[in-house]
């Protein structure tokens, strides 16, 4: 690309010298003068209104941005604080924590340090905020924080006395609670006014929009003509090339990936022109590794319907409903019948790609149900998806690989009676699955292998391939922000969370989250 540049450039120089020469003395006014100072006198105007803009939305961007920080930091108290405060000075006063550790408390902060950070803050914001009604308020806020401070310190006073839990649980009901309140209520009066003032800088700058507009209107029409003659002048020699590139574009859509756009004009675009034929010939090959890894990935989704639906657990569950009905218990084989046969309609699922999260719980109940009557010993589980979760879609066979790694790698070897725990929740836009069990767990060396392998293609898998299969095809489907996580403390069991986005289809197929 440089050398191209380059080449272009001296071009460019050589034309330069070779119209010097070829000048005869009695060009006065060169025609390259004429278009540089047709070029000033169309940009100078429009450079001029662009420096006053320029001028004026740094103004407004800067006021608008310190409205902004403000409200930010206002929103911030307004959502904690008061929470915070109040929940840790009544673990204060009831004894669950002391001033001297309550700082390794999760979500517990020292008071004292609650109101210095608040005071700072909103002290900062009295003294950069311009608007009066928002400095009254912060003025009373401050006046608040300076009284709640005085009623923390009865309370830590009462403390430090002992025997006054009554007094320090009036104390909070009666001015803490109230007091950060009213705090809340000055933080939310701030914001509001703040909004306002926001509002009034929005209004101010439509307004010198409108009138930019109207000089920018005028000055348009008074160059529309100049710029007119200039763009005829230009446009034949640049609609040649472009056009050359369009027709290769259209044999591109048509699946010709062998084109060429031949364009010889030494400029940019014909920069661009080397680059489309660049960008041609990699299609090509970009399409063919596209098909490639959709094969790979159609194998691999096969495989894992093999390695699920096996032999070995079709003769075995075969054995177990011979084994019920000669040990003469009908209902139970008829059962098991019913739940082997829901278990294959939907691991087919009629060749699709997607379940509800409804079949798959239905999915994951049949196999349990058949390998609960092989192992009734020792296996007990149980599933808890939320009802509004059945509608979600899900790459179907997700979760078996998983309960069925749980069974035979956990609670298998524990020699004794263990428990798979399922469970589906839905947080914002993502889907949590989990599958918990209490069987042998896997200590940091196993764990860290399996983790390992789970991150890395499925096909370079030496073991665990059923766990790298599906969250290899998480991450093909729905981004890499999604898929499966392990932790495992030997002796103690196995966690699996699997992460998807909350998708669910609506009539027409239509997608939407």
């Amino acid at each position: 690309m440089r050398k191209i540049t380059e080449n272009g450039k001296s071009a460019v120089k050589k034309k330069k010298s070779d119209y010097k020469s070829g000048s005869g003395q009695d060009v006065r006014f060169s025609v390259r003068k004429k278009i540089a100072l047709l070029a000033l006198t169309v940009t100078f105007p429009f450079l001029l209104l662009a420096v006053v803009i320029l001028i004026y939305m740094t103004g407004y961007s800067r006021n608008y941005d310190q409205i902004v920080s403000n409200m930010t930091v206002a929103n911030n108290y307004n959502l904690d604080f008061k929470e915070e405060m109040d929940e840790s000075l009544y673990k204060l006063v009831v004894g669950y924590v002391s001033f001297e550790n309550i700082s390794d408390k999760e979500n517990l902060e020292d008071p004292y340090q609650l109101i210095d950070e608040l005071r700072s803050e909103f002290s900062n914001l009295l003294d950069i905020t311009t608007d009066p009604e928002s400095r009254v308020w912060l003025r009373s806020l401050l006046r608040n924080i300076d009284t709640l401070e005085e009623r923390v310190d009865d309370v830590v006073e009462n403390i430090k006395i002992g025997g006054r839990y009554d007094e320090n649980i009036k104390e909070l009901d009666n001015n803490i609670y109230i007091l950060t309140e009213l705090i809340q209520d000055d933080i939310q009066y701030y914001i509001y006014y703040q909004t306002r003032s926001m509002e009034a800088v929005n209004n101010n700058l439509h307004l010198q929009i409108s009138r930019f507009i109207a000089l920018c209107s005028v000055l348009i029409a008074v160059l529309a003509l100049l710029t007119a003659f200039l763009v005829r002048l230009i446009t034949s020699h640049i609609l040649r090339p472009v056009r050359q590139l369009y027709d290769a574009t259209q044999k591109i859509a048509e699946g010709n990936f062998e084109v060429e756009a031949d364009v010889n004009s030494r400029d940019e675009i014909a920069v661009l022109a080397r680059g489309f034929n660049e960008m041609a010939g990699n299609m090509q090959n970009l399409i063919e590794k596209i098909k490639e890894d959709e094969g790979k990935m159609r194998r691999a989704d096969l495989r894992i319907l093999q390695e699920q639906i096996n032999p070995h657990f079709l003769y075995n569950t075969l054995d177990t409903i011979v084994w019920l009905i000669e040990g003469k218990k009908p209902d139970q084989a008829v059962n098991m019948v019913v739940a082997l046969s829901e278990l294959f309609r939907l691991s087919l699922s009629k060749g699709k790609e997607f379940i509800t999260l409804g079949e798959e719980e239905r999915h994951i109940r049949s196999y349990l149900e058949i390998q609960e009557v092989r192992y009734r010993d020792i296996l007990e589980y149980n599933i808890q998806f939320d009802q509004v979760l059945y509608e979600y879609k899900i790459l179907k066979l997700t979760l078996q690989p998983v309960v069925e790694n749980a069974l035979y790698h956990g609670i298998k070897y524990k020699r004794a009676r263990g428990y798979i725990h399922i469970n589906g929740e839905k947080k914002g836009d993502v889907i949590y699955l989990t599958v918990r069990d209490n069987g042998v767990g896997m200590d940091r060396e196993e764990l860290e292998s399996i983790q390992r392998e789970i991150s890395q293609p499925c096909q370079e898998t030496e073991k665990g391939f059923g766990l790298a299969n599906v969250n290899e095809r998480i991450r093909m489907y729905f981004g890499k922000e999604y898929g499966m996580t392990i932790n495992s403390e030997k002796g103690k069991g196995t966690t699996v969370e699997i992460r998807i986005p909350a998708i669910k289809e609506e009539e027409g197929g239509r997608e939407e989250k």
